[in-house]
């Protein structure tokens, strides 16, 4: 990271130069992996803007079954903390840390009246749009999309291996353990792969493709 984390910022979110001077009183927060940001129905505490590390957002139902939304990185924005200030409503999603991660809190107020800069709202409402895009083609995928070809995807474009656990695949997927583990297992019995404790290995790809890109039902 950058020695001045308000050139980092700048250089992340150039739409932020109207608010220059108000970014050295914006402290930097530095969470570990695994640090909850915010909760379901949590009041939003301010627009974060990443310096650096990575949160997921996901949201969950009653029966502990929970979905991955979408994650955000440097110089991205997260739709349910710009929603709820848009709004004024309760945030409808959690956010967790996946790795050490370092925001700064644009605070309610500060977010309201950098809406009035125009570089900042086409910045907001772009990056806006782009989500909503993402959320539509997920609620695609999840509604219409078979889960095997689903599963197939997510275990490609991370080279031979992804290093990683039933679970966090069921909730990448929006889906239980259990289906996972089955699936799995029967990939590796077809040849496709090889899986240990966190760890999947990819034996033939070119199957995993050919499955991943079956059409929806």
């Amino acid at each position: 990271m950058s020695a001045s984390p308000k050139g980092h910022l700048l250089s992340l979110y150039p739409a932020m130069g109207a608010m220059a001077d108000l970014l050295p009183s914006l402290p930097v927060v530095r969470c570990p992996a695994g640090t909850p940001l915010f909760r379901e129905n949590d009041v939003c505490q301010g627009f974060p803007l990443l310096l650096a590390g990575e949160v997921r957002v996901s949201r969950s139902a009653a029966n502990g079954r929970e979905l991955e939304l979408y994650r955000v990185q440097p110089g991205e924005m997260c739709l349910a903390s710009s929603a709820g200030l848009f709004a004024g409503r309760p945030l409808s999603a959690r956010g967790v840390t996946t790795q050490e991660t370092a925001l700064v809190l644009l605070p309610p107020n500060d977010f309201q009246a950098g809406m009035a800069d125009p570089a900042f709202r086409h910045f907001v409402l772009g990056l806006f749009a782009q989500r909503m895009i993402d959320l539509t083609t997920l609620i695609e995928a999840v509604a219409f999309q078979r889960l095997d070809s689903r599963l197939a995807a997510a275990l490609l474009g991370h080279g031979p291996q992804r290093h990683t656990t039933h679970q966090a695949l069921a909730d990448e997927l929006g889906t239980v353990r259990e289906i996972v583990t089955r699936l799995l297992h029967r990939f590796e019995r077809e040849g496709l792969i090889e899986h240990s404790r966190e760890c999947i290995t990819v034996r033939n790809s070119a199957a995993l493709r050919e499955l991943a890109a079956l059409q929806p039902r």
